[in-house]
């Protein structure tokens, strides 16, 4: 069965990455296309300008991001689709 791994877009891709997916909405900055070697990216099901402008990194304001994020997902059901039959599709 494969594995989902989680890792930042700055630590070097390794080969055991497997297939590589972006989820953000804007490009990192200093990351060449090359250099993220990204099978995809989702930037549609990421977490809105608004939604992050508001969270702003507080700890304080985790629980609420989550809801509000989930909230977010529950109206773009096509870009949760999406993501699911990505990750279905490499397994």
């Amino acid at each position: 069965m494969a594995r989902l791994q989680i890792k930042r877009i700055y630590d070097l891709p390794s080969a055991n990455d497997g297939h590589r997916v972006l989820i953000y909405r804007l490009w990192p900055r200093g990351i060449s296309k090359a250099r993220a070697e990204l099978t995809e990216w989702c930037k549609d099901i990421a977490p809105t300008l608004e939604l992050r402008t508001w969270f702003g990194h507080e700890p304080a304001n985790w629980h609420e991001f989550q809801l509000r994020y989930w909230q977010e997902l529950d109206t773009n059901p096509d870009a949760v689709k999406h993501l699911c039959a990505v990750l279905v599709d490499f397994r």
